[in-house]
């Protein structure tokens, strides 16, 4: 079964070539790193490392379901993909990357995921956004107020989607004022150069509301944390969310 059948009389592009690939009666899985990526070794480095132990892992479970279920494998096995990009770099230092994860193990539904990495370009490693608040101790005032704001915006997009029904503490419930349980956060883009307008906070379905609603992003403006800046918060952040980055689920 091949991964992607392309034809050589197409007019389109050719599909971009996989950065790893694990292929087997099992499981069809892919990483894919996009240019900007690539275009930094420590950081694709990075990212490829962690992505082969993702395709292993998988690719060790689908083995073992095929041994133990192999009727839900006469279809065909199951199929995985993981795309890394850059969503903004701040201050030519600080490198915003998106994780997407597209998953089909013959369920009722595909299931996806988010993840981000931030990563310091100067001592080549990830990093949190610790350095640019003065503190961010569990159920302290920092956390408090980002709390307050992701879920203010997240009312605001369900709002939108007409889901107004979910938007209710029962779904919000999950984020929390602790670092690593609010959500995934992204350094947002801005219109001035070289700045960051915020951070961005991204839940995969179910995250913050039923699967059919899909995937939320939520934004919190650096001037609503502007209390709780280190100088080094303070030095990157400024400018306005670009209307092309809030029109778009990011």
């Amino acid at each position: 079964m091949a991964l992607i059948a392309t034809c050589a009389t197409t007019a389109f592009a050719a599909d971009p070539e996989p950065d790893a690939v694990v292929k087997t009666k099992s499981i069809a899985a892919r990483i894919f790193l996009d240019d900007g990526i690539k275009a930094d070794a420590a950081l694709a480095a990075d990212c490829l490392a962690e992505g082969k132990k993702w395709l292993d892992k998988n690719a060790t479970e689908a083995a073992a379901a095929r041994k133990q279920d192999p009727q839900f494998f006469k279809e065909g096995g199951w199929d995985f993909e993981r795309k890394y990009s850059i969503r903004s770099v701040v201050a030519d230092r600080y490198v915003s990357i998106l994780r997407n994860d597209y998953m089909n193990t013959h369920g009722a539904h595909p299931n996806s995921d988010v993840n981000t990495i931030l990563w310091d370009k100067a001592d080549n490693k990830r990093i949190s956004i610790r350095p640019f608040f003065a503190e961010t101790a569990d159920n302290g005032a920092t956390m408090k107020a980002m709390v307050k704001a992701v879920i203010a915006s997240l009312k605001i997009a369900k709002k939108k989607r007409d889901a107004g029904e979910t938007a209710t503490d029962e779904w919000f419930k999950s984020v929390e004022p602790r670092l690593l349980r609010i959500g995934a956060v992204t350094l947002a883009p801005s219109t001035e150069a070289g700045k960051s307008s915020g951070l961005t906070f991204h839940y995969p379905p179910y995250a913050v509301g039923p699967y059919a609603e899909g995937e939320y992003v939520a934004f919190v403006p650096w001037e609503t944390l502007k209390p709780y800046l280190t100088a080094e918060g303070a030095r990157i952040f400024g400018g306005a969310r670009p209307k092309g980055d809030a029109d778009e689920p990011q």
